[in-house]
Protein backbone atom coordinates (compact mmCIF):
# COMPACT_ATOMS: atom_id res chain seq x y z
CA UNK A 1 0.00 0.00 0.00
CA UNK A 2 1.25 3.48 -0.85
CA UNK A 3 2.40 5.21 2.35
CA UNK A 4 0.51 8.37 3.23
CA UNK A 5 2.24 11.70 2.90
CA UNK A 6 2.06 13.74 6.08
CA UNK A 7 0.08 16.98 6.04
CA UNK A 8 1.19 19.43 8.75
CA UNK A 9 -1.45 19.92 11.44
CA UNK A 10 -3.42 16.76 10.62
CA UNK A 11 -3.32 13.48 12.52
CA UNK A 12 -4.16 10.47 10.35
CA UNK A 13 -6.53 8.04 12.13
CA UNK A 14 -7.20 5.35 9.52
CA UNK A 15 -7.61 4.85 5.80
CA UNK A 16 -11.12 5.33 4.45
CA UNK A 17 -10.30 4.31 0.91
CA UNK A 18 -8.12 4.58 -2.14
CA UNK A 19 -9.29 5.95 -5.46
CA UNK A 20 -7.57 6.15 -8.83
CA UNK A 21 -5.97 9.47 -7.99
CA UNK A 22 -5.89 9.85 -4.22
CA UNK A 23 -5.99 8.34 -0.75
CA UNK A 24 -8.67 9.40 1.72
CA UNK A 25 -7.99 9.16 5.44
CA UNK A 26 -10.13 9.83 8.44
CA UNK A 27 -8.05 12.45 10.20
CA UNK A 28 -8.18 15.00 12.99
CA UNK A 29 -7.62 18.57 11.88
CA UNK A 30 -5.92 21.41 13.80
CA UNK A 31 -9.29 22.37 15.32
CA UNK A 32 -9.81 18.85 16.67
CA UNK A 33 -12.66 17.77 14.39
CA UNK A 34 -12.73 14.61 12.33
CA UNK A 35 -12.37 15.22 8.60
CA UNK A 36 -11.96 13.19 5.43
CA UNK A 37 -8.45 14.10 4.34
CA UNK A 38 -7.99 13.60 0.62
CA UNK A 39 -4.34 13.36 -0.47
CA UNK A 40 -3.39 12.92 -4.14
CA UNK A 41 -1.12 10.03 -5.07
CA UNK A 42 2.39 10.76 -6.27
CA UNK A 43 1.46 9.70 -9.80
CA UNK A 44 -1.44 12.17 -9.72
CA UNK A 45 0.90 15.01 -8.87
CA UNK A 46 3.18 13.93 -11.70
CA UNK A 47 0.43 13.92 -14.34
CA UNK A 48 -0.52 17.46 -15.45
CA UNK A 49 -4.14 16.62 -16.31
CA UNK A 50 -4.77 14.70 -13.07
CA UNK A 51 -3.00 17.35 -10.99
CA UNK A 52 -5.10 20.08 -12.61
CA UNK A 53 -8.31 18.17 -11.90
CA UNK A 54 -7.35 17.73 -8.24
CA UNK A 55 -6.44 21.41 -7.98
CA UNK A 56 -9.79 22.33 -9.51
CA UNK A 57 -11.59 20.16 -6.96
CA UNK A 58 -9.73 21.80 -4.08
CA UNK A 59 -10.37 25.37 -5.20
CA UNK A 60 -14.04 24.96 -6.09
CA UNK A 61 -14.83 22.85 -3.02
CA UNK A 62 -13.43 25.60 -0.82
CA UNK A 63 -15.39 28.28 -2.71
CA UNK A 64 -18.87 26.79 -2.85
CA UNK A 65 -20.74 26.88 0.45
CA UNK A 66 -24.11 25.16 0.64
CA UNK A 67 -25.50 22.52 3.03
CA UNK A 68 -26.15 20.13 0.14
CA UNK A 69 -22.64 20.36 -1.31
CA UNK A 70 -19.75 18.50 0.31
CA UNK A 71 -18.05 21.06 2.50
CA UNK A 72 -14.34 21.77 2.31
CA UNK A 73 -12.52 23.15 5.34
CA UNK A 74 -8.97 23.67 4.08
CA UNK A 75 -6.68 22.63 1.28
CA UNK A 76 -3.71 23.24 -0.96
CA UNK A 77 -4.45 22.97 -4.67
CA UNK A 78 -0.99 22.21 -6.06
CA UNK A 79 2.47 21.10 -5.04
CA UNK A 80 3.98 18.22 -3.08
CA UNK A 81 1.69 18.88 -0.10
CA UNK A 82 -1.55 19.20 -2.03
CA UNK A 83 -4.60 18.06 -0.05
CA UNK A 84 -8.18 18.93 0.77
CA UNK A 85 -9.86 18.46 4.15
CA UNK A 86 -13.55 17.64 3.69
CA UNK A 87 -16.48 17.24 6.01
CA UNK A 88 -16.65 13.58 7.03
CA UNK A 89 -19.86 11.79 5.98
CA UNK A 90 -20.14 8.67 8.17
CA UNK A 91 -23.00 7.24 6.08
CA UNK A 92 -20.60 6.84 3.14
CA UNK A 93 -21.39 7.11 -0.54
CA UNK A 94 -24.88 6.39 -1.85
CA UNK A 95 -23.39 3.90 -4.30
CA UNK A 96 -22.00 1.81 -1.44
CA UNK A 97 -25.37 1.74 0.28
CA UNK A 98 -27.15 0.63 -2.88
CA UNK A 99 -24.57 -2.03 -3.69
CA UNK A 100 -25.15 -3.71 -0.34
CA UNK A 101 -28.73 -4.44 -1.39
CA UNK A 102 -28.62 -4.95 -5.20
CA UNK A 103 -31.99 -4.87 -6.91
CA UNK A 104 -33.70 -3.26 -3.93
CA UNK A 105 -35.08 0.27 -3.90
CA UNK A 106 -34.68 2.78 -1.11
CA UNK A 107 -37.86 3.47 0.84
CA UNK A 108 -39.77 6.11 -1.12
CA UNK A 109 -39.45 8.93 1.40
CA UNK A 110 -35.71 8.37 1.78
CA UNK A 111 -35.24 8.35 -2.00
CA UNK A 112 -37.22 11.58 -2.37
CA UNK A 113 -35.13 13.18 0.38
CA UNK A 114 -31.81 12.22 -1.21
CA UNK A 115 -32.96 13.49 -4.61
CA UNK A 116 -34.25 16.76 -3.12
CA UNK A 117 -30.90 17.34 -1.44
CA UNK A 118 -28.94 16.62 -4.62
CA UNK A 119 -31.27 18.86 -6.64
CA UNK A 120 -30.80 21.61 -4.06
CA UNK A 121 -27.01 21.46 -4.29
CA UNK A 122 -27.15 21.31 -8.07
CA UNK A 123 -29.55 24.26 -8.29
CA UNK A 124 -27.14 26.29 -6.14
CA UNK A 125 -24.27 25.58 -8.54
CA UNK A 126 -26.43 26.55 -11.50
CA UNK A 127 -27.47 29.83 -9.86
CA UNK A 128 -23.76 30.65 -9.54
CA UNK A 129 -23.23 29.90 -13.24
CA UNK A 130 -21.38 26.59 -12.71
CA UNK A 131 -21.94 23.05 -13.95
CA UNK A 132 -21.04 19.89 -12.01
CA UNK A 133 -20.67 17.35 -14.86
CA UNK A 134 -20.53 14.22 -12.69
CA UNK A 135 -23.82 13.69 -10.86
CA UNK A 136 -24.00 10.00 -9.90
CA UNK A 137 -24.46 7.80 -6.83
CA UNK A 138 -20.70 7.60 -6.24
CA UNK A 139 -20.61 11.37 -5.67
CA UNK A 140 -23.53 11.59 -3.24
CA UNK A 141 -22.61 11.30 0.46
CA UNK A 142 -24.85 10.56 3.42
CA UNK A 143 -25.08 11.80 6.97
CA UNK A 144 -27.91 11.87 9.48
CA UNK A 145 -30.68 11.21 6.99
CA UNK A 146 -29.45 13.89 4.56
CA UNK A 147 -27.31 13.91 1.41
CA UNK A 148 -24.65 16.15 -0.13
CA UNK A 149 -23.25 16.30 -3.66
CA UNK A 150 -19.46 16.14 -3.92
CA UNK A 151 -16.46 15.75 -6.25
CA UNK A 152 -16.07 19.05 -8.07
CA UNK A 153 -13.00 17.99 -10.03
CA UNK A 154 -14.86 18.29 -13.34
CA UNK A 155 -16.92 21.35 -12.42
CA UNK A 156 -16.40 24.72 -14.07
CA UNK A 157 -18.05 28.09 -14.58
CA UNK A 158 -19.99 28.15 -17.85
CA UNK A 159 -18.91 31.71 -18.65
CA UNK A 160 -15.27 30.65 -18.61
CA UNK A 161 -15.79 27.47 -20.60
CA UNK A 162 -14.35 24.05 -19.95
CA UNK A 163 -13.89 20.56 -21.27
CA UNK A 164 -17.09 18.50 -21.38
CA UNK A 165 -16.98 15.23 -19.48
CA UNK A 166 -19.15 12.83 -17.51
CA UNK A 167 -19.79 9.22 -16.55
CA UNK A 168 -21.21 7.07 -19.38
CA UNK A 169 -24.20 5.73 -17.43
CA UNK A 170 -25.30 9.29 -16.56
CA UNK A 171 -24.09 11.34 -19.55
CA UNK A 172 -26.49 13.44 -21.59
CA UNK A 173 -26.95 12.80 -25.34
CA UNK A 174 -25.37 16.13 -26.32
CA UNK A 175 -22.18 15.20 -24.44
CA UNK A 176 -22.00 11.92 -26.34
CA UNK A 177 -22.26 13.97 -29.53
CA UNK A 178 -19.31 16.11 -28.50
CA UNK A 179 -21.34 19.11 -27.33
CA UNK A 180 -20.79 21.36 -24.34
CA UNK A 181 -21.94 20.73 -20.79
CA UNK A 182 -24.69 22.90 -19.37
CA UNK A 183 -27.15 22.98 -16.48
CA UNK A 184 -29.44 20.92 -18.74
CA UNK A 185 -26.85 18.14 -19.03
CA UNK A 186 -26.54 18.10 -15.22
CA UNK A 187 -30.33 17.80 -15.02
CA UNK A 188 -30.19 14.81 -17.37
CA UNK A 189 -27.76 13.10 -14.98
CA UNK A 190 -30.10 13.95 -12.10
CA UNK A 191 -32.93 12.33 -14.07
CA UNK A 192 -30.89 9.12 -14.39
CA UNK A 193 -30.29 9.23 -10.64
CA UNK A 194 -34.03 9.70 -10.04
CA UNK A 195 -34.83 6.60 -12.09
CA UNK A 196 -32.15 4.67 -10.25
CA UNK A 197 -33.51 5.58 -6.80
CA UNK A 198 -37.25 5.74 -7.48
CA UNK A 199 -37.57 3.14 -10.22
CA UNK A 200 -34.93 0.71 -9.01
CA UNK A 201 -32.88 0.71 -12.21
CA UNK A 202 -31.02 2.99 -14.59
CA UNK A 203 -33.15 3.70 -17.67
CA UNK A 204 -30.31 2.96 -20.11
CA UNK A 205 -28.00 -0.05 -19.93
CA UNK A 206 -25.04 -1.26 -21.95
CA UNK A 207 -21.97 -3.48 -21.73
CA UNK A 208 -19.72 -1.02 -23.55
CA UNK A 209 -19.34 2.69 -24.14
CA UNK A 210 -20.78 2.26 -27.65
CA UNK A 211 -23.83 0.40 -26.28
CA UNK A 212 -24.46 3.12 -23.72
CA UNK A 213 -24.04 5.87 -26.30
CA UNK A 214 -26.59 4.22 -28.57
CA UNK A 215 -29.05 3.85 -25.70
CA UNK A 216 -28.76 7.47 -24.56
CA UNK A 217 -28.97 8.80 -28.10
CA UNK A 218 -31.83 6.72 -29.49
CA UNK A 219 -33.83 4.97 -26.77
CA UNK A 220 -36.51 6.39 -24.49
CA UNK A 221 -36.93 5.59 -20.84
CA UNK A 222 -40.10 3.82 -19.68
CA UNK A 223 -42.55 5.94 -17.65
CA UNK A 224 -41.28 6.20 -14.09
CA UNK A 225 -44.83 5.71 -12.78
CA UNK A 226 -44.83 2.32 -14.54
CA UNK A 227 -41.66 1.26 -12.71
CA UNK A 228 -42.98 2.54 -9.38
CA UNK A 229 -46.63 3.67 -9.16
CA UNK A 230 -45.99 5.12 -5.68
CA UNK A 231 -43.85 7.96 -7.03
CA UNK A 232 -45.82 11.24 -6.81
CA UNK A 233 -47.05 12.15 -10.28
CA UNK A 234 -45.42 15.64 -10.45
CA UNK A 235 -42.05 14.11 -9.52
CA UNK A 236 -42.44 11.28 -12.03
CA UNK A 237 -43.37 13.71 -14.80
CA UNK A 238 -40.39 16.01 -14.19
CA UNK A 239 -37.98 13.07 -13.89
CA UNK A 240 -39.19 11.81 -17.27
CA UNK A 241 -38.78 15.27 -18.79
CA UNK A 242 -35.25 15.46 -17.34
CA UNK A 243 -34.33 12.67 -19.78
CA UNK A 244 -35.54 14.57 -22.86
CA UNK A 245 -33.15 14.20 -25.77
CA UNK A 246 -33.16 17.97 -26.42
CA UNK A 247 -31.68 20.12 -23.61
CA UNK A 248 -34.33 22.90 -23.92
CA UNK A 249 -37.07 20.35 -23.18
CA UNK A 250 -35.68 19.52 -19.73
CA UNK A 251 -36.82 21.22 -16.50
CA UNK A 252 -34.39 23.10 -14.28
CA UNK A 253 -32.76 21.59 -11.22
CA UNK A 254 -34.71 24.11 -9.15
CA UNK A 255 -38.01 22.91 -10.64
CA UNK A 256 -37.11 19.34 -9.69
CA UNK A 257 -36.10 20.52 -6.24
CA UNK A 258 -39.47 22.23 -5.81
CA UNK A 259 -41.47 19.17 -6.84
CA UNK A 260 -39.42 16.88 -4.59
CA UNK A 261 -39.76 19.14 -1.56
CA UNK A 262 -43.48 19.54 -2.20
CA UNK A 263 -43.83 15.75 -2.31
CA UNK A 264 -42.15 15.65 1.13
CA UNK A 265 -44.61 18.22 2.47
CA UNK A 266 -41.98 20.97 2.68
CA UNK A 267 -42.00 24.55 1.47
CA UNK A 268 -40.00 24.81 -1.79
CA UNK A 269 -39.49 28.54 -1.21
CA UNK A 270 -37.41 27.89 1.92
CA UNK A 271 -33.65 28.02 1.36
CA UNK A 272 -31.07 26.24 3.47
CA UNK A 273 -27.94 28.04 4.60
CA UNK A 274 -24.84 27.34 6.61
CA UNK A 275 -24.40 29.20 9.91
CA UNK A 276 -21.29 30.93 8.55
CA UNK A 277 -22.27 30.99 4.88
CA UNK A 278 -19.72 32.77 2.72
CA UNK A 279 -20.59 35.38 0.07
CA UNK A 280 -21.00 34.40 -3.56
CA UNK A 281 -17.64 32.96 -4.69
CA UNK A 282 -15.43 34.52 -7.32
CA UNK A 283 -15.34 32.64 -10.61
CA UNK A 284 -12.03 30.84 -10.59
CA UNK A 285 -11.21 27.29 -11.54
CA UNK A 286 -9.02 25.17 -13.71
CA UNK A 287 -10.75 26.46 -16.84
CA UNK A 288 -10.69 29.91 -15.67
CA UNK A 289 -40.06 1.02 -0.02
CA UNK A 290 -40.52 -2.46 1.57
CA UNK A 291 -39.26 -4.51 4.53
CA UNK A 292 -36.09 -5.70 2.75
CA UNK A 293 -35.06 -2.03 2.57
CA UNK A 294 -34.55 -1.76 6.33
CA UNK A 295 -30.74 -1.85 6.09
CA UNK A 296 -30.78 0.82 3.39
CA UNK A 297 -33.06 3.01 5.48
CA UNK A 298 -30.74 2.57 8.45
CA UNK A 299 -27.87 3.96 6.39
CA UNK A 300 -29.78 7.23 6.10
CA UNK A 301 -30.55 7.47 9.81
CA UNK A 302 -28.43 9.58 12.20
CA UNK A 303 -25.50 7.63 13.63
CA UNK A 304 -24.43 7.75 17.29
CA UNK A 305 -21.84 10.38 18.03
CA UNK A 306 -18.35 9.05 17.47
CA UNK A 307 -19.45 6.14 15.30
CA UNK A 308 -17.00 5.21 12.57
CA UNK A 309 -17.89 5.16 8.90
CA UNK A 310 -19.22 1.85 7.65
CA UNK A 311 -18.51 2.51 4.00
CA UNK A 312 -15.84 4.31 2.07
CA UNK A 313 -17.27 7.74 1.14
CA UNK A 314 -14.77 8.38 -1.63
CA UNK A 315 -14.39 5.05 -3.40
CA UNK A 316 -14.58 5.55 -7.15
CA UNK A 317 -16.48 3.21 -9.42
CA UNK A 318 -17.71 3.50 -12.97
Amino acid sequence: MTPARSIPGYKLLHLLGRGHTSLVHLARDPEGRQVALKIPLEETLGTPEAAARFGNEVRLTLQFRHPRLVRGYAGTAFGPRAFVALHYYPGGALSDVLERQPGTRLPLENALRVLADVASGLAHLHRLGAVHQDVKTQNVYLEGGRAALGDLGSAYFSAQGGEASGSPFYMAPEIYRGGSSSPASDVYSLGILAYELLGGERPHQGESYQDLMGAHLTRFAPPLSFLNPEVPRPVARLAELALAKRPPDRPSADALRGALLDSLGEDPSAHESLPDEAPTPRQIGRHGPSAPCARLAAALEPEPEGAGGRWNPFKRRR
